[in-house]
C-alpha cells in the first residue's frame, strides 16, 4: 500500500470503476434535459438508460475471462479506452438515436473494465495489504457514488447534459497513461483461449428482443413489431440455456444453480435490484418533471441513501455475519418497501424535509441492511474456487433485472410516450410505478425468508463490507 505502483493500482481501479459508476447514475438525472433537447418521447429515455445496461449485462461476465486469458490490464485499458471514445460520442450525438447507439458502446467498453479493476488489486497486491486496498478502493468509490449525483446535477444546470459524458474523457487520459506506466500485468494461468461468445450474444440479444418489446408496445400495441420481438427475445432466451448446457466450458454454467442458496439468493437479486432500478430511473423524472426542482437539486436529494451505504456498510456486514443472512435479507426489503410508499406522497410541491427525505432515509436504511449480506451470502453459497463465477452472475442478474424493469415498469404503469412532459399525468403513473416497486420488494422479502439459510461452507468478507453501491451488487473476482 506504501508503494508507488501501489499507489498507481489503486488510482488506476478507481478512476477505471468510477466513471463507469458514475454514468450509470448521473445519466439518470439528465433525462428531462436530454428529452427536450433532443425532443425524444420516453421511450427514447428508457433505452438512454437501457442500451447501456444491455450490453454490460450481457457482456461483463465474458469481459472478465478476457481478462484472465489476455491480460488484466490491457483488457481494462482496452474496456477504459473504448468507453472513452463512447462517451465522447454521447456527448456530441445530434440526436436520440445516436445517442442510443453510443450508450450501447459505452456498455461494451463498461464490461470490460468493470471486472477488470477489482481484478487489478486482487491480483497485484500482497495477500497481507489486498484487504487494505480493497477498503481504499470500494471506500473511493462509495465518495464517487456519493458526489455523483451532485456532479451530474452541477453539469446538466452549468454547460449542458453533453459534460456528463465528456467528463470522463480526461479520467480516462489519466487512467491509460497511468495504467501503462505503473500497473503490472497479470494474467490467469489456468486461463485458455476458448470463450462463450455465442453465449454472450444469445444472453444480450434474447435480452434485447424482449426489452424492445416492453417499451414499444405503449405505442404500438399488440402488433407485429411487439409480438415479433417479443418472441424472438424468448426464442434466443431457451437457446441460450440450451447451448449454456450443452457446453464445456459455458459463460454461464448451469449446473451453479443445483446450489439451493445460490439460486435462492439470485431470485432475491432479481426483485429487489428490478425495484431499486425503476425506482432511481424514475424518482429523478418526478423530482424535476412534478416538483419542478432543477437537476442539481433533483441529483442532490438522492443523496442519503448512497451516503447511508457509505457510512454503515461496514456495520452492516458485521452484524450479519453474527445473525446470519435470512433476517436482513428479510427485513432489508421490507424497510425499502416502506420507503418507497412513502415516496407517492412526493408531488407538486413537495418540501424536502417533510416529503422527501424521510422516505429516502428509510429506503437507504433498507438498502444497508439489505446489500452487505446479500452478497456475502452470494458468494460462501458456493465453493471458494467459483467465488468470482458467482459474483458475476449474480451482478448480471442484477443488472439484467433492471434493464427489464426499466422497461416493463412505465409499460405496466400506463405511462404514454409523452408522459413526462404532462406533470399531472407522469405523478399519477410515478405513484403506480412506486406501488408495483414495493410489491417486488415484499416478494423479495418472503422469498428470503422462505429459502435462505446461513452459510453452511464459510464465512465471506466481500469488498462491500467497506462499502456497497446502489446500482447493481459489487462484482468481487474471488482469489485472482
Amino acid at each position: 500500500m506504501g508503494t508507488a505502483t501501489g499507489r498507481a493500482v489503486l488510482l488506476t481501479a478507481v478512476l477505471g470503476s468510477g466513471m463507469a459508476m458514475l454514468d450509470s447514475t448521473v445519466v439518470n438525472v439528465a433525462l428531462p434535459h436530454i428529452g427536450r433537447d433532443l425532443d425524444a418521447d420516453l421511450a427514447a429515455l428508457q433505452w438512454t438508460v437501457n442500451a447501456y445496461m444491455l450490453t454490460l449485462a450481457g457482456l461483463i461476465l465474458l469481459g472478465g475471462s478476457l481478462g484472465d486469458r489476455y491480460g488484466r490490464r490491457r483488457v481494462f485499458v482496452v474496456g477504459v479506452v473504448w468507453f472513452a471514445l463512447a462517451s465522447l460520442l454521447c456527448g456530441i450525438a445530434p440526436n436520440a438515436g445516436v445517442l442510443i447507439a453510443a450508450r450501447a458502446l459505452q456498455g461494451v467498453g463498461g464490461a470490460l473494465l468493470t471486472p477488470g479493476s477489482l481484478a487489478l488489486i486482487q491480483a497485484v497486491f500482497r495477500p497481507d495489504d489486498r484487504a487494505a486496498a480493497v477498503g481504499a478502493w470500494s471506500g473511493l468509490g462509495g465518495v464517487a457514488s456519493a458526489v455523483g449525483p451532485f456532479v451530474g446535477g452541477y453539469l446538466v444546470d452549468g454547460p449542458g447534459w453533453r459534460w456528463v459524458f465528456l467528463i470522463n474523457l480526461p479520467l480516462a487520459a489519466v487512467c491509460v497513461v497511468v495504467a501503462q506506466r505503473h500497473v503490472p500485468e497479470t494474467r490467469d494461468p489456468a486461463a485458455h483461449g476458448r470463450f462463450d461468445v455465442l453465449g454472450a450474444a444469445l444472453a444480450a440479444l434474447a435480452l434485447g428482443g424482449v426489452t424492445y418489446a416492453l417499451i414499444a408496445a405503449p405505442d404500438q400495441g399488440a402488433s407485429p413489431w411487439v409480438i415479433g420481438p417479443a418472441v424472438a427475445g424468448v426464442l434466443l432466451g431457451v437457446a441460450f440455456v440450451y447451448v449454456e448446457g450443452r457446453r464445456d466450458d459455458p459463460m454461464l454454467p448451469l449446473e451453479i444453480f443445483a446450489v439451493r442458496q445460490f439460486s435462492a439468493i439470485n431470485l432475491v437479486t432479481v426483485f429487489v435490484y428490478a425495484a431499486f432500478s425503476g425506482f432511481f430511473f424514475l424518482s429523478v423524472l418526478q423530482l424535476q418533471v412534478v416538483v419542478g426542482w432543477s437537476a442539481l437539486a433533483a441529483g442532490t436529494a438522492l443523496l442519503p441513501t448512497t451516503v447511508l451505504m457509505l457510512l454503515l456498510s461496514a456495520r452492516s456486514g458485521r452484524v450479519a455475519q453474527r445473525v446470519g443472512p435470512r433476517i436482513p435479507l428479510t427485513l432489508g426489503p421490507v424497510l425499502c418497501a416502506v420507503g418507497l410508499l412513502l415516496m407517492t406522497r412526493v408531488g407538486a410541491g413537495a418540501v424536502y424535509w417533510r416529503d422527501v427525505l424521510p422516505p429516502l432515509v428509510v429506503l437507504g436504511l433498507g438498502m444497508v441492511v439489505l446489500v452487505a449480506p446479500l452478497t456475502s451470502t452470494v458468494l460462501a453459497s458456493v465453493d471458494v474456487s467459483r467465488a468470482g463465477l458467482a459474483s458475476g452472475i449474480n451482478n448480471a442478474a442484477a443488472r439484467a433485472a433492471g434493464l427489464i424493469a426499466v422497461a416493463a415498469l412505465p409499460l405496466a404503469a400506463g405511462m404514454e410516450s409523452d408522459v413526462y412532459r404532462d406533470p399531472a399525468a407522469f405523478s399519477a403513473t410515478f405513484d403506480k410505478a412506486m406501488l408495483m416497486c414495493a410489491g417486488a420488494l415484499l416478494v423479495g422479502a418472503v422469498l428470503a425468508w422462505a429459502t435462505v439459510r446461513a452459510p453452511r461452507r464459510r464465512v465471506c468478507h466481500p469488498e462491500c463490507e467497506y462499502h456497497c453501491g446502489v446500482s447493481s451488487p459489487p462484482l468481487d473476482p474471488g482469489d485472482a
